[in-house]
């Protein structure tokens, strides 16, 4: 059960982070949402929230990688959402050191409260990512775990973490392991919005390698995973994955996107945009097997849906989208 339970949903202005507070607020939980500390106190996409959850929830600001402040935000919490961490792969290349701190040190800071605390639940996000190029598919959890840039090393490191903390101390951790969500929110540093975005406003698209092939999960799904990994009973230990279990290159996703929005303009493809050779995650796939098993998840929004409502939300806020930056 949600209702009434204490969450701290750590990256909570985020773009899953926001839809994970709205949902959690709606079914009667008692939210914490923990935003980023900056000079311009901003709660990012807490302050576009619906009418419906404003005001519902609490907010605090700091940093997952001040293990004193990750403490004193966890008293009192029962279950932690904790999906906080740096996600920009082109940024892993040039300050990796950053996403040690953030992704490991906050993930461990987020368990030793959690381990000190008595918290019940804490679901900690993965990533596809940490499975790299596809060495066989569909990808289950037991795939071997390749650290193709620094930000899936990051997480390849966060994850043995929280293995670790439930093997020597009995956390009750959960990991999610989604592949790519997609939906309204999401920022031009990720593919489709970048297409959408560039449909709008330029007379090409401009992307990188169109090749690369991609498992895309509408958001409100993937929230729903997020829920169901708070609250399912026995499953403390688990890695489960979250994905539809199907597959397009990301020129079939550019196409399809300029289908639906009765756009006709050039793709192009530019060396800005590509990852070095080794690091390209060529093909990534779920087996979402374990999480209908395990869980009773399953996604039921369509490509096609979510991508108009994604069209949808970009285009009413075009004026948060830089198409001709090359966004890190």
């Amino acid at each position: 059960m949600v209702t009434g339970r204490k969450y701290l949903v750590t990256g909570a202005g985020g773009f899953i982070g926001s839809h994970l507070v709205e949902a959690l607020v709606r079914r009667g939980a008692d939210v914490t949402a923990m935003v980023r500390y900056g000079s311009s106190s901003s709660w990012g996409h807490l302050e576009t929230v619906s009418d419906d959850v404003k005001g519902q929830f609490r907010v605090i600001s700091g940093n997952v990688d001040d293990g004193d402040f990750v403490m004193h935000a966890m008293q009192g919490i029962e279950v932690v959402c904790h999906l906080a961490a740096l996600i920009a792969i082109p940024y892993s290349y040039v300050a990796p050191r950053s996403y040690v701190r953030t992704n490991v040190e906050g993930t461990l800071n987020v368990l030793e409260a959690a381990r000190r605390l008595s918290v019940s639940r804490v679901v900690h996000t993965s990533t596809s990512e940490t499975y790299g190029t596809a060495l066989r598919v569909p990808i289950g959890e037991e795939h071997p775990l390749q650290g193709q840039s620094p930000y899936s090393a990051s997480k390849i490191g966060a994850d043995k973490i929280a293995e670790s903390y439930y093997r020597s101390f009995d956390t009750g951790v959960v990991t999610l392991r989604p592949f790519n969500t997609y939906g309204p929110r999401q920022s031009a540093r990720a593919f489709i919005p970048t297409i959408i975005s560039q449909a709008l406003t330029r007379d090409e698209i401009e992307l990188g390698s169109l090749t690369p092939e991609r498992d895309m999960t509408f958001v409100s799904d993937t929230v729903e995973g997020f829920i169901a990994a708070s609250t399912t009973e026995g499953i403390e230990g688990e890695t489960i994955n979250l994905g539809t279990g199907e597959t397009f290159t990301i020129g079939h996703f550019a196409e399809r996107i300029l289908r639906l929005m009765g756009v006709d303009k050039p793709i192009v493809q530019s060396a800005v945009r590509m990852r070095p050779d080794k690091s390209e995650v060529l093909k990534l796939v779920s087996d979402n097997s374990k999480a209908a098993r395990l869980m009773g998840w399953s996604p039921v929004v369509s490509v096609d849906d979510g991508l108009l409502q994604t069209i949808e939300y970009v285009r009413r806020n075009i004026h948060l989208y830089r198409p001709n930056v090359y966004n890190v």
